[in-house]
């Protein structure tokens, strides 16, 4: 490769892993924000840290190479990416941030510039970047019941919380905002369409979807509800387990609540200490513990709050393709209401890519064309089924 060739290529490369590693230190520090264990959020913020040691080794390069340094202020983390880093499950963010490192690994500092210098640069930062693949995959193996189990503290614990599967039994709430959204928008567009197809959109289409839109939202409502409140009787009844193992099987609840506390930083001899003097106090004991091993053990009020939640939002959801038939008739309601559930559809998918992690296009993409089947299918057999 001519010299000026291999410079030039060095150089776009060098810019590549410099915008790489400034949009990596943004997402580690929003991620290590989030982070409610300080030596999980400590280790994150030092990989963060590390990032930004990249960079300044990157713009060293660049400067020996005459090349002028970018502004970091103009690299900027998208909405999409900004708002995944804030909500979407810690779990899965450290998963996609475990992949995003194994490329750099494998690919971007890696393959040759045809720079001698600049390769030694990147395989410099390449080494670094293998021990955070390395960190985020011991954080992530808490995670993965399949892989082979820890050693030290974790591995002691999660031998002994193997033998008490009855806590494992209750299943997690998702908000049902966005996913009662879609299931309402999903059901009524085919009603809508249905109705459509077999009336030509008189005001039966009308009739039809604002119904289905009342039926749909109180059936999420009060499933929703049930599902909550059988969530809160399963973690009673957990607690109450729990509270029956401190009773039958003291010592090896007390080995336990040591091991809790050893993973969070406290010595062996004090976490031992405090686990004794706690097990004088069963109720205590209890408090203390449950929240570790079962996570989240008050539930109070949230049935009715998930019940609102997803209601409401499969309430308006299903009203969107409803709305043009109260001004309007005819195939012109018709068209404006495919229009307005497809652009609904669409934006709830994307929506739906926050806690999911995938490309917020792509997710729209699949729920749009999920409604155009939909919509399609129903309307035919309206045309099929046409009344009148």
């Amino acid at each position: 490769m001519p010299e000026q060739s291999a410079s030039n290529h060095a150089v776009e490369r060098l810019l590549q892993a410099w915008r790489g590693e400034v949009q990596a230190r943004a997402l580690y520090t929003i991620l290590a924000d989030r982070m409610s264990d300080p030596h999980r959020a400590e280790l994150i913020r030092a990989i963060a840290a590390a990032e930004g040691s990249h960079r300044q080794r990157i713009e060293a390069r660049l400067r020996e190479l005459g090349q002028p340094l970018p502004d970091p202020s103009t690299v900027k983390l998208s909405l999409a990416q900004r708002l995944q880093a804030r909500l979407a499950p810690v779990e899965m963010v450290m998963a996609r941030m475990e992949a995003a490192e194994e490329v750099e690994i494998q690919d971007r500092y890696k393959r040759s510039t045809g720079d001698s210098e600049t390769d030694a640069v990147l395989a410099a930062i390449r080494a670094d970047e293998q021990g955070h693949s390395r960190s985020l995959d011991t954080m992530q193996a808490a995670h993965r019941s399949e892989e082979p189990p820890a050693s030290g503290p974790q591995g002691h614990l999660d031998r002994i919380l193997g033998r008490e599967t009855w806590h494992r039994t209750g299943s997690g709430w998702i908000s049902g905002a966005i996913y009662g959204a879609n299931d309402g928008l999903a059901a009524v567009f085919g009603i809508v369409a249905g109705v459509s197809g077999a009336t030509g959109g008189s005001s039966l289409v009308l009739t039809a979807g604002l119904f289905g839109a009342i039926a749909s939202g109180l059936s999420m409502a009060t499933g929703a509800f049930l599902a909550v409140r059988s969530e809160g009787e399963v973690t009673a009844a957990n607690v109450a387990r729990e509270r029956q193992e401190i009773i039958e099987n003291p010592e090896e609840e007390k080995e336990e609540v040591s091991l809790f506390y050893q993973l969070k930083g406290i010595d062996k001899e004090t976490s031992d200490r405090l686990a004794e003097q706690l097990a004088h106090d069963p109720d205590a004991l209890l408090k203390v513990h449950a929240p570790d091993e079962l996570g989240e053990t008050d539930t109070a009020g949230r049935p009715v709050q998930s019940a609102i939640a997803a209601g409401v939002s499969t309430f308006l959801g299903a009203m969107v393709p409803v709305i043009p038939f109260f001004f309007i008739r005819g195939p012109i309601a018709v068209i404006s209401a495919a229009a307005v559930s497809l652009i609904a559809h669409f934006l709830v998918g994307a929506a739906k890519s926050l806690f999911t992690l995938r490309t917020w296009w792509s997710a729209g993409l699949e729920m749009t064309l999920a409604g155009v089947i939909v919509g399609g299918i129903t309307y035919g057999f309206g045309l099929v089924l046409k009344v009148g």
